[in-house]
């Protein structure tokens, strides 16, 4: 018995980290044709932060202005993730539909600001797809705190204190680094269409988190929004 449990969580934790390197392969996709496009990084909010420093020391206001429309859009869009997770009771495939609502309209929108601002907020809803995986906090989206925690589990590895579990954080950054290269290619080969090529993956994760199973999906967030409105339901 102990060891089908066993079996179990290790499905459960391997079928996570596949689901995060998939979602973290979607921003990095995505993240390489907003810059390639517009200039703009969409889900590498750190640089946008230094590139908005650099806008309003300089005293380009004007472009420091849409840098700061970027990060605005970019929490506006973490706190929406939040809030349809509540409201479909912690359903990934919900949130994920409408990431890619977001990122469809902003391919119909062409160029422009407004469509870089969409994909922004599409990058951040994402966040709340997955939280975590067998306990390690993961970002999906952004990938410095991950190779920070990676290199520090490094270094406590070679102390011979390392937590089971440390190299998961370089997951994310594979993810990402794969889709980002994927990104540069399909823009040099499809110009602006290459956005739709974001919709496609958002729409193919949206049918894969229908095919892992509920109760494994609910152990990749680190709240449990379902809970909640279950006990104010009774």
């Amino acid at each position: 018995m102990r060891r089908r449990v066993r079996r179990r969580a290790r499905a459960r934790i391997a079928v996570g980290l596949l689901f995060a390197s998939a979602l973290s392969f979607t921003a990095g996709l995505t993240d390489a044709i907003g810059f390639l496009l517009a200039g703009d990084f969409v889900s590498f909010m750190s640089g946008n932060t230094t590139r908005l420093g650099i806008a309003a020391g300089s005293g380009d206001l004007a472009r420091a202005g849409h840098l700061l429309a970027l990060l605005l859009a970019f929490v506006c869009g973490n706190a929406l993730g939040v809030l349809l997770m509540r409201a479909a009771r912690g359903s990934q495939p919900v949130l994920l539909a409408a990431v890619c609502a977001l990122t469809g309209l902003s391919a119909a929108l062409g160029q422009g600001g407004p469509a870089i601002v969409l994909l922004v907020l599409a990058m951040g809803a994402i966040n709340g797809t997955l939280e975590e995986v067998g306990g390690q906090a993961l970002g999906l989206t952004y990938v410095t705190g991950a190779l920070s925690r990676f290199g520090r589990g490094l270094g406590r590895l070679i102390l011979g204190e390392a937590s089971p579990g440390w190299w998961v954080q370089c997951v994310p950054w594979l993810g990402m680094a794969a889709g980002a290269t994927s990104g540069g290619a399909l823009v040099g080969a499809f110009g602006h269409g290459a956005i739709l090529a974001s919709t496609l993956a958002c729409a193919l994760l949206a049918v894969l988190a229908l095919a892992i199973p509920d109760r494994w999906r609910r152990t990749y967030l680190a709240r449990r929004p379902y809970r909640r409105a279950t006990k104010a339901a009774a």
